[in-house]
């Protein structure tokens, strides 16, 4: 191959990544999306001119990767992802191996149960049991999450090698969400020192008003963290004795499933 033909095929490869990824990013951004998404306001959180916003719509579309809401010129994920998504979760060796220990942590806690596994600077739920309560909680499966602010990113990063973890947090844009939320890596590093002596970690209404979480790492034959579990409770009923009601089911079930994934490793790959 001569040079001039190396350049066009690495341009071309180049190229070809870049749109790749303005998809990923307008896809992401629908995903997390509160609600179904206009073209005005994709263009505004991505940057991208609105032609190209237009045209990756347009092609998302035709792929049923997007779906317009009725005709509002908005839209939300459309049914092909959502059987992708659906087939890739029911097919996790990961969430496989977790399901019984999930189910008995939400039925001796009587709360709604996060199942998360790291995704870059962020947690992702592949699981989520709702409890029994009148009041249901806004997060879904596929939510990503941020690891500074939620009982399930504090678990995960504190299970690292404090040197990764360090790394990691000083990458990470502390926004705040509430009046708790961590505003620096510093005040982050002093809640990881307190997660690693006590096993488990805390949202204490850091991710959202009224709502308190406790969370802790899943860690893999290694001994490294491969998902985390939060147990998260509305404020106004979280009961006294925390120890009883939270943290020994919480815990019992990281065990089991550590346990599953020692016994059968290849479901971490699953």
């Amino acid at each position: 191959m001569d040079a001039n033909m190396a350049t066009s095929s690495s341009e071309s490869s180049v190229a070809g990544t870049a749109a790749f990824s303005k998809f990923m990013r307008v896809l992401q951004l629908v995903a997390d999306g509160s609600e179904p998404l206009g073209i005005a306001e994709i263009a505004k959180a991505t940057g991208f001119p609105r032609p190209t916003v237009h045209r990756i719509v347009a092609a998302l579309q035709a792929e049923r990767m997007l779906v317009e809401v009725g005709s509002t010129r908005c839209w939300t994920l459309g049914p092909r992802l959502v059987q992708l998504a659906s087939r890739s979760w029911s097919r996790s060796g990961l969430r496989m191996a977790a399901t019984q220990a999930l189910r008995d942590l939400r039925d001796a806690t009587q709360e709604t149960i996060h199942f998360a596994v790291p995704s870059g600077h962020s947690m992702v739920y592949i699981e989520k049991l709702e409890s029994d309560s009148a009041v249901q909680m806004s997060s879904r499966i596929g939510t990503s999450v941020n690891l500074y602010s939620t009982a399930v990113g504090k678990a995960y990063l504190a299970g690292l090698p404090p040197s990764d973890a360090s790394a990691l947090m000083a990458e990470l844009v502390y926004a705040p969400l509430t009046a708790q939320t961590v505003g620096d890596a510093q005040a982050l590093q002093q809640q990881l020192d307190e997660v690693r002596q006590r096993g488990w970690s805390t949202d204490a209404q850091e991710n959202e008003e009224g709502i308190y979480c406790f969370g802790a790492a899943v860690l893999g034959p290694d001994g490294s963290p491969v998902a985390a579990i939060s147990v998260s409770t509305l404020l106004f009923r979280q009961r006294e004795d925390v120890q009883a009601a939270y943290i020994q089911p919480l815990l019992r079930a990281c065990r089991a499933i550590a346990l599953q994934l020692a016994q059968n490793p290849n479901q971490l790959h699953g």
